[in-house]
């Protein structure tokens, strides 16, 4: 079992986001449910492993970043999904990645 901490969208109080890059989002399936407890990696613009989450029961995902090109992966019974974000800069940056399409 991995160690990752499970997530959710909300940002912990104290987190300047003015000074952060937050990539964060939900998975869901191709139907627009969230899908819950699937384990969600990042991947730098070579593909290479930076982080991983556990998605939330409501498929909520954070990831503390920084500018550039990202992949967010999430992996899960129902299946797998990959999407990618582009932060330019500081702020929270959503993307929702769908699985099992």
């Amino acid at each position: 079992m991995c160690a990752a901490p499970t997530q959710g969208q909300a940002v912990p109080a104290g987190v300047d986001v003015e000074k952060e890059t937050v990539i964060t989002g939900k998975v869901v399936a191709g139907d627009g449910q969230p899908v819950g407890g699937a384990f969600v990696r990042l991947l730098d613009r070579t593909g290479e492993f930076t982080a991983e989450v556990v998605a939330s029961g409501t498929g909520d995902f954070r990831f503390f970043a920084a500018p550039g090109d990202w992949t967010v992966r999430a992996l899960s019974p129902s299946g797998n999904g990959d999407a990618t974000v582009h932060p330019a800069g500081n702020g929270i940056h959503n993307v929702d990645v769908t699985v099992g399409v």
